[in-house]
């Protein structure tokens, strides 16, 4: 899964309207179109955006919330249907911000086998492989749309990699994948598609391909970010939680709530920061704030059975 928001050029733990203030990261991944902000800030919600959030305290239906649960893999068919592969920017910049991808090795010609879990068109991997000729990638989407669309593509090679359809919070990896047999994992922009009651399920299944002592990394929406703070009426599924016109739906991260939940999975906190960035849409005139969290959480290198949490609502 790959959501709209993160290629425009434009719950449980409910934080408080004002949680501890963000501040960017040092550094992260710069999207297309986006820029860092020149000073280090806190995010600081205009009088409108909050009055918007305090009204908008109505939730969908639980009807209409198990039909959307229901039919999450058919939406997301349906968004690959109409915007094909022309609507995704390949993500040089991953290689560049994420430079696990390259010092995950013990020496520089070493073999590096990854999953990519969400690999969408494979707009991340096949630029992977292109500038790397020494990895071996697991790649896996809940569309299988989305995977026809990787398999179609010139530059697939089986040699090279291995895409298949999985809904990872329930469809085991250990059928596609050898267990403890994966150097490192990404989760960039998917785990905001999954509903909260059920990301645990994909940290768990991630946990159980990864090597010991290795990592996930993570990227994905931040609270308050632009696309959360737009929005209408009606569109509010949960806390941070959000239905968009298609039926696709979208999380927003806080680092409290991305780290409880992988450290009841049974990881380890590497890294866990907010990320600021301006997305310029220079033709439209518009200058928008945006909101990442990007993180890094390893597999203990002495391991057990991944754990599974105790996410019941608290109080």
């Amino acid at each position: 899964l790959k959501t709209q928001e993160e290629n425009l050029q434009t719950s449980h733990l409910a934080p408080p309207l004002h949680p501890a203030p963000l501040t960017p990261g040092s550094a992260g991944p710069r999207e297309e179109g986006t820029s860092p902000l020149s000073e280090p800030q806190v995010l600081i919600l205009s009088s409108e955006e909050e009055e918007k959030l305090k009204r908008d305290q109505a939730l969908v239906s639980d009807f209409k919330q198990q039909k959307l649960e229901k039919e999450a893999q058919k939406n997301w068919d349906l968004f690959y249907k109409r915007n094909s592969t022309n609507f995704f920017k390949d993500r040089h910049w991953t290689t560049r911000e994420f430079e696990e991808l390259r010092s995950c090795r013990e020496f520089e010609d070493q073999k590096l086998t990854m999953l990519e879990a969400g690999c969408g068109v494979g707009n991340c991997l096949f630029p992977l492989l292109e500038e790397d000729p020494d990895i071996f990638a697991y790649a896996c989407d809940f569309s299988p749309r989305a995977v026809e669309y990787v398999k179609q593509n010139p530059l697939y090679d089986t040699e090279r990699c291995k895409v298949f359809q999985c809904d990872l919070t329930k469809d085991d990896l250990l059928e596609h994948v050898p267990p403890e047999s994966v150097d490192v994992v990404t989760l960039i922009f998917v785990l905001s598609a999954v509903h909260p009651d059920k990301m645990h399920l994909v940290l768990q299944n991630i946990y159980k391909v990864l090597k010991p002592g290795k990592s996930v990394l993570f990227r994905d929406y931040g609270l308050y970010d632009h696309a959360m703070l737009r929005f209408k009426a009606g569109s509010k599924l949960a806390e941070n939680f959000y239905v968009r016109q298609d039926g696709t739906r979208s999380y927003f991260f806080t680092d409290e709530f991305l780290a409880r939940l992988f450290l009841d999975t049974g990881y380890e906190e590497e890294v866990n920061e907010y990320v600021f960035r301006e997305t310029v849409n220079k033709k439209e005139g518009l200058c928008v704030p945006r909101v990442f969290l990007q993180s890094k959480f390893r597999k203990p290198q002495n391991t057990q059975a991944p754990v599974t949490p105790n996410l019941g609502h608290e109080s």
